[in-house]
């Protein structure tokens, strides 16, 4: 994922439903954060309720329940996702611009050390089966593994494109959405051999990825407004449903059988899962444009969504892309809840 840095800000109500059975997902709070810097993924740690939020040149800590400002990790130059290890109480940063990954203590949020990775460090995750990190390289187009104990870099996935959302499967492989190959690459995170690549004939430009392991599903979403439920061992496509433009991130919640995706445009889609093989859409619920990226909350089903109201100015040259500047004050996490 790509800084955000388009799009203007709203806030709306309810969008359209096209079942007869709508989420009663709300809007119900926004907790702000100071600054005009860019951002991109969110991450929540349920069991400790930290919101680990990317915002430019740091990352933002804030308490998940209450919006409440715990401290921030500086110097994370480009900073794109965080990921973390909470049983060694390690967590990582992804710093863009850097080439690097930042080790930090999460009791105190103070840095254990920088790692040099692979070019153009994205998004970021953690196996805890195999207790690694890992970071979607986009400008090296392969994945640097590190060692979430120690901070060692142990190795390489040569998937061959740019990586973005991810999840570890019931079979211990990690899928991962190339966004530049239309495809889904598995992984194994031990040997770091791919075993398998899934083609995505119906989407284009992938990014949002989540796994119901229990069934074996992979479900992920790209640029041109679909959605796609695949077995997850075979590859096999089971169903299609719409989403909004834009989607950049996906969730699943096993509780209560529901798929998220965070739409760019400015929306929220939701899909209900009534079994392994059958899913509905349950509509979607008007976030703010620019809120593209989410985590969902496991403990409270909650969606955590960064927004701001973006200023796009004309370059005087039409060949030239515009100029976009954040506005002061208008940053921040959009909280939605199912009532």
């Amino acid at each position: 994922m790509r800084w955000i840095s388009i799009l203007l800000y709203a806030i709306g109500a309810f969008g359209s439903s096209v079942s007869a059975q709508t989420a009663s997902y709300q809007l119900k709070t926004r907790y702000p954060i100071p600054g005009n810097q860019g951002w991109d993924y969110i991450t929540i740690d349920s069991a400790g309720r930290r919101l680990y939020v990317s915002h430019g040149i740091r990352v933002n800590v804030l308490d998940a329940d209450t919006g409440e400002q715990v401290g921030t990790i500086e110097d994370t130059p480009g900073v794109h996702g965080i990921a973390i290890a909470r049983s060694l109480k390690h967590g990582f940063t992804s710093n863009g611009k850097e080439d690097t990954v930042t080790m930090f203590d999460i009791g105190t949020l103070s840095v254990i050390k920088k790692i040099s990775v692979g070019k153009g460090p994205d998004g970021i995750y953690f196996d805890s089966g195999s207790q690694r990190v890992f970071t979607n390289n986009h400008r090296s187009h392969n994945i640097s593994v590190i060692d979430a104990a120690n901070g060692e870099v142990v190795g390489t996935v040569n998937v061959g494109g740019d990586g973005e959302g991810a999840a570890t499967g019931r079979n211990g492989l990690i899928y991962v959405a190339l966004e530049d190959k239309n495809e889904v690459a598995v992984f194994d995170p031990r040997t770091l051999n791919v075993k398998q690549r899934i083609p995505l004939t119906d989407i284009e430009r992938p990014t949002g990825l989540a796994f119901d392991a229990k069934n074996d599903r992979i479900f992920v979403g790209g640029h041109n407004k679909i959605m796609l439920v695949l077995d997850g061992i075979s590859g096999r496509k089971i169903a299609s449903l719409p989403t909004g433009a834009g989607t950049d991130a996906a969730g699943f919640d096993p509780k209560n059988h529901r798929i998220f995706f965070s739409n760019g445009e400015g929306n929220l889609t939701i899909i209900r899962q009534r079994s392994a093989d059958d899913y509905v859409s349950e509509g979607s619920v008007a976030t703010q444009p620019s809120a593209k990226t989410m985590a969902l909350d496991e403990n409270t089903q909650a969606v955590f969504l960064p927004a701001a109201n973006v200023i796009s100015t004309p370059a005087a040259d039409p060949a030239k892309k515009p100029t976009k500047a954040i506005v002061d004050g208008t940053f921040g996490i959009l909280v939605m809840r199912n009532q």
